[in-house]
């Protein structure tokens, strides 16, 4: 071989290698790093991934306190049955997660099968199947949820507009009772028998229910806030006398009217607000059982107020049902200290703290004068400015000008103690949207 042929050759191969590489690169860089199995058959459809799609922040859309476990689910739990939550998202997004609790459960819970869809719009079980997302978890489709312990899915890209309603659905072939819930949901949800998760048409959903079952909060990964606002509190917090469907407990108006007043170009804090009312729930006092059912707001500060994802204020309206549910009379002095306990924690993690009086129920079987002076009591120190960072006034915006120790009578549902919806409305009307701005105080 002559030296002339021989470098045209060496050219020649390194040409060849030099083609290769450019192929090499190209295909690598025009891969999106998804698996090539990531849409098989054991992944969610319709092109969903388990990674987020798009920068964002991590908030809570909604949320519901796990309270205890459901009566006559204590042998089976929901075996071989299909539970379709329907929740309200008060956030949009473009990727969801949830979290399931057994808290209450005295066995293992096994999923081994669970979705998320957009709700068709129509009160029904029905979803948009073009939004079907078969979930995962810790990339596999069945998850074992030990007694008393919670787990959340991995994130699934979908596409959740703010204000709309969301359809978890979870199957379980095995008992596990008895079933963590939430008693009064004040929305139907379904169930079906059989694993009916990726079931679009909600046909086979013949039974309705009050209760959310498992499902314990709905995550979005979110352009349009930036931190969560947690509402934690009792009955009229979880509201227990709004409107079945509606969407008119007072957090979810407040949601609603954040979101206006950012799309009026307000400057008001970008947060979501979830609601972590326990209907009967107390500063102080557990219910019966153990784990305890209806835990205190001191028991279940931690988990319920201050796990949520980008969680920037607490607000706080607890209290009537310490002074209604104590066989003897309530100690003022108590209550308050355990609301201050609740504002150190919060404070411990930076959080703001907006505290509520309490609202007057005179009228309510369980009132009495005694009891009326122990709300003046607490509801003195709670405007005095040391216990919350900021106070919203519900007593003075909702009691009667002529009859001040009772509900105004279009704001009382009638039993004297929970409002209307009316009266709900005017709750998250006379919040005011700036109090959510800033951090909680180092001391009060």
């Amino acid at each position: 071989m002559t030296r002339r042929r021989g470098y045209a050759l060496l050219s020649a191969l390194v040409a060849l290698v030099l083609a290769v590489s450019a192929t090499i690169y190209l295909t690598v860089t025009a891969d999106d790093g998804t698996p090539r199995t990531a849409l098989t058959d054991d992944r969610p459809h319709h092109g969903a991934s388990v990674a987020p799609a798009s920068t964002g922040t991590w908030v809570g859309a909604w949320s519901a306190s796990p309270v205890g476990g459901e009566p006559g689910t204590e042998t089976t739990g929901l075996a071989g049955r299909s539970v379709r939550n329907v929740v309200h998202a008060n956030t949009g997004g473009t990727s969801v997660r949830i979290t399931l609790s057994n808290l209450y459960g005295h066995e293992p819970l096994t999923i081994t099968h669970a979705t998320v869809a957009l709700a068709t719009g129509d009160g029904t079980a029905a979803a948009d199947p073009g939004t079907m997302r078969r979930l995962t978890f810790n990339g596999a489709t069945t998850v074992v949820v030990p007694a008393g312990e919670q787990i959340a899915s991995d994130p699934v890209r979908l596409a959740v507009p703010h204000d709309s309603d969301v359809l978890v659905t979870t199957y379980s072939p095995t008992p596990s009772g008895p079933v963590t819930y939430h008693p009064h949901a004040r929305q139907v949800s379904y169930v079906a028998d059989g694993d009916r998760t990726e079931d679009a048409t909600g046909t086979p959903y013949t039974r309705q229910t009050p209760y959310w079952r498992y499902l314990t909060a709905l995550d979005v990964l979110s352009n349009e806030a930036d931190g969560t606002v947690v509402v934690f509190g009792d009955s009229i917090t979880d509201g227990i006398t709004s409107t079945i469907g509606a969407n008119h407990r007072w957090p979810d108006i407040l949601a609603g009217r954040l979101h206006t007043a950012l799309e009026g170009g307000r400057q008001v804090p970008r947060y979501s607000v979830v609601n972590e009312g326990i209907s009967g729930n107390q500063v102080l006092a557990d219910g019966l059982g153990r784990p305890a059912e209806n835990q205190s707001g001191l028991g279940r500060f931690g988990r319920d107020a201050l796990s949520h994802p980008g969680v920037k204020v607490v607000v706080i309206d607890l209290g009537v049902n310490d002074i209604l549910r104590n066989p003897r009379l309530a100690d003022p002095n108590k209550i308050i200290t355990g609301l201050r306990t609740l504002v150190r924690q919060a404070h411990a993690r930076g959080l703001k703290v907006v505290g509520a009086t309490l609202m007057p129920f005179q009228g309510h079987r369980g009132w009495t004068a005694a009891r009326e002076t122990v709300r003046q009591q607490v509801n003195a120190e709670i405007r005095s400015g040391r216990v919350y960072d900021a106070v919203v006034d519900f007593d003075k915006a909702l009691r009667d000008p002529y009859a001040p120790r009772r509900l105004r009578p279009d704001y009382d549902s009638g039993d004297h103690l929970h409002p209307s919806d009316l009266g709900f409305s005017r709750m998250a009307t006379v919040f005011d949207l700036n109090t959510l701005k800033g951090a909680g105080q180092a001391e009060l």
